[in-house]
């Protein structure tokens, strides 16, 4: 009985104060208020519109495709960041040995597999982009002013945790942008960093290739690691497959790239890229530069 008078005497007290029931359901959380769906859906702004909001029709696939893939390069960094931690959850620790492998294995594993599906799902947008014909995209494309991809900071973030580290595109972007880049540099590639893991695991890897690589340093093969490689490959089979989805990884990122590249060309053809970039002839110089050069390399030995 003692609760039920609580109760009543807690709906008594909220009938005597004005508007408390109002303002308890206001505050409520929604779909809506949780997402933050009103300010989301207020982040389309297309440059072609006049005063009634009528503009370019494809202005606003333009920028939705655009922002999505923002949020696609957050959410990676925020899963690359993640396996960071598990991939060095034990370096130095007194007693990691004691863990199986299979279970430090596990959260890579699934980790790296999330990461895969959203690459999947970044490659099936560019279908979504390739409906827009060239004389739909030319009807806004000078709007765009010096707008590009280009200045990208959180694709420049992720090109340099995975070791793509060019100082001169430090000019493109701002303040904040750069200090967020440069941290990324002074911390070892997501490779140095993987190839911590495997020789904490047991793996033969020299020493010496567990640095970071300097900024402009390019992507190169390490012929020392290679035994170390072909070893795990023969015996190992839990860190195979940890190398099997890095390579799975590196291959949907240069699917990523090659459809990129020709959905520009389909768009632009040999025309200058927005913000005067050499368009499409810059892209397909990313094209076939492999982000585990070893990975591939040692193809040939097993």
């Amino acid at each position: 009985m003692q609760g039920k008078d609580d109760e009543a005497a807690g709906r008594s007290a909220d009938e005597q104060v004005p508007g408390a029931a109002a303002r308890s359901q206001t505050k409520a959380l929604t779909y809506s208020s949780y997402l933050r769906l009103d300010e989301l859906l207020d982040l389309q702004s297309p440059r072609s519109a006049d005063a009634a909001g009528r503009g370019e029709h494809d202005e606003m696939l333009f920028i939705v495709i655009h922002q999505v893939y923002e949020l696609w390069f957050k959410q990676t960094l925020h899963e690359l960041d993640f396996l960071i931690e598990h991939l060095e959850a034990h370096r130095g620790a007194a007693g990691s040995g004691d863990e199986p492998l299979d279970d430090r294995i596990a959260p890579v594993l699934h980790t790296l597999h999330r990461v895969l599906t959203i690459l999947k799902t970044m490659v099936a947008q560019v279908d979504i982009l390739e409906t827009m014909t060239p004389r739909s995209f030319a009807s806004f494309r000078a709007r765009l002013a010096a707008a590009s991809g280009f200045q990208s900071p959180q694709f420049r973030e992720l090109e340099f945790l995975l070791g793509k580290r060019d100082a001169s595109m430090l000019v493109h972007h701002t303040a904040e942008a750069r200090a967020r880049l440069e941290a990324r540099a002074a911390q070892p590639t997501l490779y140095h960093y993987v190839l911590r893991f495997l020789a904490r695991s047991g793996a033969n890897v020299p020493a010496s290739v567990l640095e970071p690589p300097a900024v402009d340093e390019p992507l190169i093969e390490m012929p020392e690691v290679h035994a170390a490689l072909v070893d795990i490959y023969r015996h190992e089979d839990g860190l195979t497959q940890v190398c099997e989805r890095l390579v799975d990884f590196d291959e949907g990122l240069q699917e990523w790239r090659y459809r990129h590249v020709k959905m520009v060309e389909r768009t632009l053809g040999s025309k200058p890229g927005t913000g005067g970039s050499s368009g499409a002839a810059y892209l397909r110089s990313t094209l076939f530069q492999p982000i585990f050069p070893d990975l591939w390399a040692i193809r040939s030995q097993l």
